[in-house]
């Protein structure tokens, strides 16, 4: 049997991405899924790609900083599939990076609003929806375990994150329901890869490729990579989706290559 038959699972920031990544991931386990963004643009994309799998797939449009818009959309979408086994809380941004002291208030606002106050709307949204038992994903970051020059704002949000998680494992305990976090380092996706990021990474190259940006981060990881795929990151956001993690709660799982262990 596949890990999660039958399970309905909710995956915010699905219209690409590691969010799309996770819901065909978790779909080729069984599940019906879920996928919520902020706009429609690739979530008809990633529900024909459950759908392909043989997975129902509900699709809902709502910013997970607007709680009751957010709130309204989850009732209505768990409804139509029939209950709520999993979250995943995924969405999230990677606004201008600079150094913490030059960092537009805007800018420091957003990051909070979507990495840390989305996540919370999110899980306030959906846990009313739990039957006996079930699983919370919240995905954070390597910048939620270690301080990351140039990121202030995303990192103090996904720090934040983890102590999220933390809490409402033990909230949510006696119901049986596991709270734990994921933490990829640099993934490859359209957050890395974009000439913003590799500017910042490479600021003595006029320019700078990806290539360029591939051997900087080569650098950081104890494995000779420069990322991970989205698929690794959904294969750890799977397992504690599934019964295989039953009695892990209040857990930090970790995705990056060695980038957070390398000295």
């Amino acid at each position: 049997m596949r890990r999660l038959e039958g399970a309905r699972v909710l995956v915010t920031g699905a219209a690409g991405g590691m969010g799309r990544a996770h819901c065909i991931r978790l779909a080729e386990e069984g599940a019906s899924v879920i996928a919520l963004d902020m706009a429609a643009s690739g979530l008809d994309e990633t529900a024909s790609a459950v759908r392909d799998l043989g997975g129902a797939a509900v699709t809902g449009i709502a910013d997970i900083r607007n709680y009751e818009e957010l709130a309204a959309v989850v009732a209505d979408c768990v409804a139509e599939i029939g209950g709520l086994d999993v979250v995943v809380a995924n969405a999230g941004v990677y606004d201008t990076p600079g150094p913490t002291w030059t960092i537009d208030p805007s800018v420091w606002n957003r990051s909070l609003d979507v990495n840390l106050t989305g996540t919370w709307h999110t899980v306030k949204a959906c846990v009313p929806h739990f039957g006996n038992g079930g699983s919370v994903v919240l995905v954070s970051s390597t910048a939620g375990i270690k301080g990351i020059a140039g990121a202030g704002h995303y990192s103090s949000a996904k720090h934040a994150v983890v102590g999220l998680a933390r809490t409402l494992a033990n909230e949510l305990g006696a119901q049986s329901i596991r709270v734990n976090s994921v933490h990829p380092g640099s993934v490859r996706t359209p957050m890395i890869i974009n000439e913003r990021v590799f500017a910042n990474l490479c600021p003595g190259i006029e320019n700078p490729t990806e290539s360029d940006a591939a051997a900087v981060l080569s650098a950081r990881n104890l494995l000779p990579v420069p990322w991970v795929d989205p698929v690794d990151v959904s294969n750890a956001v799977l397992f504690l989706a599934s019964e295989e993690s039953r009695y892990m709660t209040g857990c930090q799982l970790v995705v990056d290559a060695g980038l957070t262990q390398k000295v």
